[in-house]
């Protein structure tokens, strides 16, 4: 799967890239991630990419021409037009249900803003999808934007070692959280590990888990369980 991101810092993402599941994927031609910079598509000495919003207000806004360029000059470097994602606090909330869909493409476009975001004509004219990380506002689109990518890439075969993980964590079974886990040692610091996960009949521990997850879900986000959390 390939992913462009579309930004005005792509220094931030060095250390991210080389680091964890993300730089093994990439070794491994799982995962392709290319930076592009906005401002090598602006005109002028100054090569500025932003301007003061009209009517007045506070900050600048990342103007038309250098993204609409920077847009259309990436998607034409594949065959392959990709789907264009702008990270945006007014965007869709990125559940899992949501890691799924964008995990279908072939090839993301991440748009990642700053100061006080795009023109609005960027929306309009480019027609993104929208996706909010959540309900916060960060510097930028570039943290959101790795966030994102840390999701999608786990439901791409073979990127993670063990296949079966992401079908155990929380969201991805019924929508619950997960169950608690437990590691050695089997007594620490007067906590123990619950018995049914010692005994070794796997149908009752495959119960306990979903019992627990339906039990921790209730107790920390019962949204999830009456439907109130959306889609």
């Amino acid at each position: 799967m390939r992913f462009d991101v579309l930004t005005l810092f792509p220094e931030m993402f060095a250390g991210y890239l080389s680091n964890g599941l993300l730089r093994l994927a990439i070794e491994r031609g799982l995962v392709d991630i290319q930076l592009w910079n906005f401002r090598d598509w602006a005109k002028g000495q100054r090569r500025n990419v932003d301007d003061r919003p009209y009517g007045g207000g506070p900050g600048m806004l990342l103007s038309c021409d250098p993204i609409y360029q920077c847009v259309e000059s990436v998607q034409a470097e594949s065959d392959e037009p990709g789907q264009l994602v702008m990270l945006t606090p007014q965007g869709r909330p990125l559940k899992q249900s949501v890691v799924r869909e964008l995990s279908e493409y072939k090839r993301l476009l991440l748009l990642c803003g700053r100061y006080e975001g795009f023109d609005e004509r960027v929306r309009v004219g480019l027609k993104p999808m929208e996706i909010s990380v959540g309900d916060f506002i960060a510097n930028g689109g570039e943290v959101p934007s790795m966030l994102l990518i840390d999701t999608v890439i786990r439901l791409i075969p073979g990127v993670l070692g063990e296949e079966t993980s992401s079908q155990f964590e929380s969201f991805a079974d019924e929508g619950l959280l997960e169950y608690p886990q437990y590691t050695r040692p089997r007594e620490f610091r007067g906590m123990s590990v619950p018995e049914v996960l010692l005994n070794g009949n796997h149908q009752e521990i495959e119960d306990w888990r979903r019992d627990q997850s339906r039990l921790r879900t209730q107790e920390r986000r019962s949204d999830l369980i009456d439907g109130s959390a959306g889609s």
